[in-house]
């Protein structure tokens, strides 16, 4: 833990993680390793609003610390932890709830879209953006990498971060965004965006012939071999340029545009620019992934690091409401 600016990052455990998540938030959150302090924590507390199996929760939660650990994160110089392991979050949440106003949680996306589809809406999920908000606030975080979709969030965090330190006098640091680079959406199985909710996922670190068999799967168009074919509608094609260098996509591209490659043999291409880039991290996940007392070791150590921040802001607040 140096000088660095703070970054903090999360996601929530509620399935296997899959390319999607890799490309789209657990590869630029371990990169950010190099120029920034980084916490970065399992959102269990949030998973309650959808996941209702206990132990299907906790294998989450080791999937994804074994996930982190075999993609090179350096768990010694950052802080990687369960959000449930840090008690203080819960009592900073309780205390801007009290600041928040029934309005500004009803303008939530999450909120309005569970509205918008006549979904059940808990109160979990109706105030899930206060403890949103404190999971960034209370480790003084400097900076938050948001997507297009997620700046809402940030938003939130940082109009209550304001009106608090106006009411009460400074306690939080307010956070800046660090805009990620547009991600092209990644496309699943069946050509859709890859999501487990459309059960079109491919396991980002599942065993070779496993992770073989899902590429194979992609859905593509009815050409045949020696027709001509556009690889930038072609979602084999479009996930291979996530992990292929610009002269090789142009020459892929290319020998779609010529003809006489099946998509059979796009197929096993794709297959072997994603394996080359993940077969390393699956051999070291499938080492560590049922070595419990490792993986619960690397929890302890990052909730030990979050705590001493936690603790640090939490005294903050408390003296300046009076508790």
């Amino acid at each position: 833990m140096g000088s660095k600016p703070r970054s903090l990052s999360g996601i929530k455990p509620t399935g296997t993680p899959h390319l999607g998540n890799y490309l789209g938030m657990i590869k630029p959150a371990i990169q950010l390793q190099e120029t920034h302090e980084t916490f970065y924590f399992i959102a269990d507390y949030h998973a309650l609003t959808s996941v209702r199996d206990p132990e299907q929760l906790r294998e989450n939660t080791y999937d994804l610390t074994a996930v982190f650990a075999a993609l090179g994160m350096d768990f010694e110089n950052h802080a990687f932890f369960r959000q449930s392991d840090i008690p203080e979050v819960t009592e900073l949440t309780w205390i801007l709830s009290c600041i928040t106003s029934k309005g500004l949680m009803e303008r939530a996306h999450a909120y309005k879209d569970a509205m918008a589809k006549d979904q059940e809406v808990s109160m979990g999920l109706f105030c899930y953006p206060v403890l949103m908000a404190c999971d960034i606030l209370i480790y003084d975080s400097n900076f938050v990498p948001v997507g297009q979709d997620q700046r809402q969030h940030l938003e939130i965090t940082r109009d209550l971060a304001i009106r608090f330190n106006h009411l009460y006098g400074e306690a939080f640091v307010i956070p800046e965004a660090i805009i990620e680079k547009e991600v092209a959406t990644i496309p699943g199985l069946d050509g859709r965006k890859m999501s487990k909710s459309y059960g079109n996922v491919i396991p980002l670190l599942a065993p070779e012939k496993q992770f073989r068999k899902a590429v194979m799967k992609i859905t593509t168009d009815s050409k045949s071999v020696d027709e001509a074919k556009d690889p930038e509608t072609c979602s084999v094609f479009a996930l291979y340029k996530c992990f292929a260098s610009k002269a090789e996509q142009d020459s892929l591209a290319e020998r779609y545009r010529s003809g006489g490659m099946g998509y059979g043999e796009a197929k096993q291409v794709c297959f072997e620019a994603l394996n080359a880039e993940l077969k390393g991290p699956r051999e070291i996940y499938q080492q560590i992934r049922n070595d419990k007392t490792k993986l619960a070791g690397i929890l302890e150590s990052g909730r030990d690091k979050a705590r001493v921040i936690a603790r640090e802001v939490t005294d903050r607040v408390r003296e300046k409401v009076g508790l």
